[in-house]
């Protein structure tokens, strides 16, 4: 027999959708030769006109899957809100609805248990299989991949040639309206979007322009223009964010929506910020990209054991939960994704944030506006009025505020928030110098959670070592490993844009409150004190969360240590 069991199922379904008759099903099963998947698929359109959806419904019922035609799904800013967008690309998935607690997901490979497993533990839901053509997930996964922007046609415009200023007359770019600054503005924006940039640094100095991409965390210059440019390009990016373009003594924060100003479908808003540097006004803006949701929890870099304790603590009804760290140490995306996996129409969540950053579907959210007395403070004494479960607040940054988050916290809600401290156990230091009891900070502290974003060593270019010297040292000191670890191409590929790293991955510090830790913040114990207590209780620091990450061949050693360096 050339068929195997499951090719002759749909054979077997084709007959009985009459699209063959048994004569032809005979003659199938009687082909000489070894027909594998690809091959049976040719010979049932080319000799037996079978079109390539009666084949997905037969391959479909033959596994007991409902067929899904894929050209007919439109991929929106909500597909990838409880999948990342790389898991489903690289497992040939697609998740096209949600019906109460089931989540529908089309595969590409019917035999596939184990990615719907793994789409559960991530996502929390139950997965309904559905079977798809692997060429049109392909093709929906291609339709968003980056693009590449090219600036030289729009820089001829201008008269200049990345850089040559020469025959560029100044009036030519005093209107910020004119038809080139309104081009740049927005190739700028697209490019730095489809190269995965967190910031946009428009930068004026002494004879350039330079305008910078941070991706991955470290700064790259794209681009540098005469400094004449200067003047028209942040006006036009000021008007794009209704700012006003006549002050330009004073900074000024706004807000780009930027659809409003492309043909091309791309849905983010740009957080933006001027400010007047000694040769001019500079601009930074932070993309908000509204079609990369929050990730689940599980991707974003805990540990198991962390993972197990951060989800236990979310789900208690009160108290309160802080996240430290630097600005753009993914505190926000950790929290939004702590709020996913808790939201529930049973629960009422209330967040107040500074900007907003990304919308989340059943949750209430406000945008605080200092200028008009709309204050963290304000805002979370008019929430403990209106009823609700959950708190968010952006961050707790003076006595009142901290005042107040703590007394929401021991009146029966949970409270979120972050501050910045460098570690966990120096958050309870940080709040006594705010002013906050320690009786208060230990009746109503439930965790500290104090995390930092180190880069992805690139797995299509990585090189594996051996450890050696310090660097084996550290290893068995810190984690107890010595065997082999991975180090970044030095020239990397086309994939990781010849840098050696790819992508991002959070480290975290889980400060669980318990009884002993309670007893020495009500002594008024130092942070050093506080730190033995917590890592004699299983706390794992930043240092060797990070050497974890290299341990898995998640990241580098040199990475590791620029990141979060042993302590001394």
């Amino acid at each position: 027999m050339a068929l195997g069991k499951v090719q002759q199922q749909i054979i077997a379904k084709l007959e009985e959708m009459d699209r063959l008759s048994s004569e032809q099903e005979e003659a199938i099963l009687g082909t000489p030769g070894d027909l594998t998947g690809e091959a049976l698929d040719k010979l049932l359109q080319d000799e037996y006109k079978i079109t390539d959806f009666q084949l997905l419904v037969a391959k479909a019922r033959a596994h007991g899957l409902a067929p899904y035609n894929v050209q007919r799904y439109q991929i929106s800013p909500t597909t990838f809100e409880r999948i990342p967008h790389d898991f489903c690309q690289q497992n040939l998935v697609l998740p096209v609805g949600q019906v109460g607690n089931f989540l529908l997901v089309v595969f590409a490979n019917p035999f596939e248990v184990a990615v719907a497993t793994k789409i559960q533990e991530m996502t929390g839901k139950k997965v309904v299989r559905l079977l798809g053509r692997d060429r049109e997930i392909r093709d929906k996964f291609s339709k968003t991949q980056q693009i590449e922007v090219q600036f030289t046609d729009v820089v001829e415009k201008i008269g200049i040639e990345f850089g040559a200023a020469e025959d560029l007359k100044e009036e030519d770019l005093a209107s910020e309206e004119s038809g080139p600054i309104i081009e740049l503005a927005n190739r700028i924006i697209e490019d730095a979007y489809f190269a995965g940039t967190s910031d946009i640094h428009i930068e004026p100095w002494e004879k350039d322009l330079v305008v910078r991409y941070r991706i991955d965390g470290v700064c790259q210059e794209k681009l540098r223009l005469p400094i004449k440019v200067a003047g028209a390009l942040v006006a036009r990016l000021k008007i794009m964010g209704n700012l006003d373009i006549a002050e330009r003594r004073l900074p000024q924060d706004g807000r780009i929506i930027f659809k409003q100003f492309t043909k091309k479908s791309i849905d983010i808003d740009l957080r933006i910020s001027t400010s007047p540097l000694n040769h001019g006004e500079g601009m930074v803006m932070r993309i908000l990209d509204k079609q990369k949701s929050t990730l689940p929890l599980p991707m974003l870099g805990f540990t198991e054991a962390n993972l197990t304790l951060y989800r236990k603590v979310i789900r208690q009804p009160y108290g309160m939960i802080l996240h430290c760290g630097p600005t753009g140490s993914g505190k926000s995306m950790t929290l939004y994704a702590a709020l996913n996996e808790i939201n529930s129409p049973e629960v009422v969540i209330r967040t107040v944030e500074d900007p907003i950053e990304y919308t989340l579907s059943g949750i209430n959210q406000m945008q605080m506006h200092r200028q008009i007395g709309l204050t963290f403070a304000a805002a979370l004494r008019s929430f403990l009025r209106q009823d609700p479960d959950i708190i968010l607040v952006g961050e707790i940054r003076d006595h009142e505020t901290a005042e107040i988050a703590i007394e929401a916290a021991l009146t029966g809600h949970l409270l979120l928030s972050t501050l910045h401290t460098n570690d966990a156990p120096s958050s309870i230091a940080r709040l006594t110098d705010l002013g906050v009891e320690p009786f208060m900070i230990s009746a109503s502290m439930l965790c500290v959670c104090s995390q930092r974003l180190m880069r992805r060593v690139c797995k299509n270019c990585r090189q594996p070592l051996e450890p050696q010297g310090r660097e084996k040292e550290l290893l068995e000191k810190a984690i107890g490993w010595s065997g082999q670890i991975f180090k970044h191409h030095p020239k990397g590929c086309v994939r990781c844009n010849h840098t050696g790293y790819k992508g991002r991955v959070g480290i975290h510090e889980l400060m669980v409150i318990n009884e002993e830790m309670i007893e020495a913040i009500n002594k008024g114990s130092e942070t050093a004190e506080l730190k033995r207590i917590a890592v004699r209780n299983g706390m794992m620091t930043l240092h060797q969360d990070s050497l974890l990450k290299v341990k898995e061949g998640i990241s580098t050693f040199e990475e590791a240590l620029a990141t979060a360096p042993p302590d001394l």
